[in-house]
């Protein structure tokens, strides 16, 4: 036996495509989310004989495939036909109306955007579309800073089928009136995965990324535990990058239990968002949430006016929404009482990995 027949080569990957571990690779199949597909493809089947769609709002935790699954939905619609444009937009990176329109313009094929007002773009890609129909889809739409995009599209586009996707249900409560009364969406939850099926989805994606018996079998398993223990596939998907890396630099022909320890203490970071990167008016909102801690969403407004908080509600309220996001904090919507509809904030109990 040679001394290095258990050593990687430097010739020798643990991966055969990487890819496959990145949130946004889609597999042909997307498993334990048929039943949210297939709601989403007949709210779109009016469209196909003529007739106009139904609009959905799409709402649940992040990490649990709100993306992949209308992603793979609108891939299937684009092989199937080409009677539909298919629109699907990231209001994280596009905000605005104006960038949502020349975003909409670019997918539709018109690329003279340069110069031009919302009103004119928008008519450009209105006269386009409605020679067909469409499909839009905008995802991460509680980071839209108005709502004029969706009032006109509602208004002008004749036969189209809308998809909003956030983390928070509560969002459509700040819909404007105008807006969400000519919507009128059916709502579609994603449920969490459970265990088995975070094993599953992780065994798939392994079974696309890594060569063929690369893992034992204890340290997939403990990988596998650590996502579904915190409720997130793209989290797990990155527990399962990093262990491939560090076994590598230890020149593993095997990932095992170690390895998997030594990738999970080197990530706490992508769990465990660490305040001192906030923004200054962040932090300050942050340390008042820590010492209200259970209070409305209003009450809190308000103790930060009265330390000089210069935000308007609104933005207050995008703030937060930010902070739940990057699981600084968690939010509760109730109802009930003189007040109606409000949010409960306390600060995020996340465990560390490592303390799973």
């Amino acid at each position: 036996m040679g001394l290095f027949n258990d050593s990687l080569g430097a010739s020798e990957s643990l991966f055969r495509n990487e890819l496959a571990l990145d949130y946004d690779f889609l597999p042909k199949l997307l498993p334990y989310r048929e039943n949210e597909q297939f709601k989403m493809a007949a709210c779109i089947k009016p469209l196909l004989q003529g007739r106009t769609g139904k609009n959905v709002f799409i709402y649940g935790a992040p990490g649990i495939g709100k993306t992949a699954a209308i992603r793979f939905v609108l891939r299937d619609l684009e092989e199937e036909t080409d009677e539909v444009e298919v629109i699907y937009v990231n209001c994280w990176q596009k905000n605005t109306t104006y960038k949502i329109v020349i975003e909409i313009c670019e997918q539709l094929g018109y690329k003279f955007t340069q110069n031009k007002k919302t009103e004119d773009l928008f008519r450009i890609a209105k006269d386009i579309i409605n020679k067909k129909c469409a499909v839009f889809a905008f995802d991460e739409v509680d980071k839209v800073e108005d709502f004029d995009f969706l009032y006109t599209i509602i208004e002008e586009i004749f036969k189209k089928t809308i998809f909003l996707i956030t983390n928070f249900k509560d969002w459509l409560n700040e819909v404007d009136m105008r807006v969400k009364s000519r919507l009128i969406p059916e709502l579609m939850e994603f449920r969490q995965y459970s265990a088995q099926e975070t094993f599953g989805i992780m065994k798939k994606r392994s079974d696309f990324a890594f060569v063929p018996g690369v893992w034992e079998t204890d340290a997939f398993a403990l990988a596998a535990q650590k996502a579904a223990d915190i409720r997130d596939i793209r989290g797990g998907l990155h527990i399962l990058r990093e262990s491939g890396l560090v076994a590598e630099s230890h020149s593993s022909k095997k990932i095992t239990v170690d390895y998997v320890k030594e990738a999970l203490s080197k990530t706490e970071q992508f769990f465990a968002r660490k305040p001192d990167n906030l923004e200054e008016d962040m932090k300050i909102i942050l340390d008042i949430i820590a010492e209200n801690e259970g209070k409305k969403i209003g009450d809190i407004y308000k103790v930060y006016q009265a330390k000089g908080g210069s935000a308007i509600y609104k933005t207050f309220q995008r703030r937060i929404r930010k902070l739940a996001d990057n699981r600084f904090i968690e939010t509760k919507s109730i109802s009930g009482g003189t007040e109606g509809r409000t949010t409960i904030i306390n600060i995020c109990k996340l465990k560390k990995l490592t303390d799973f």
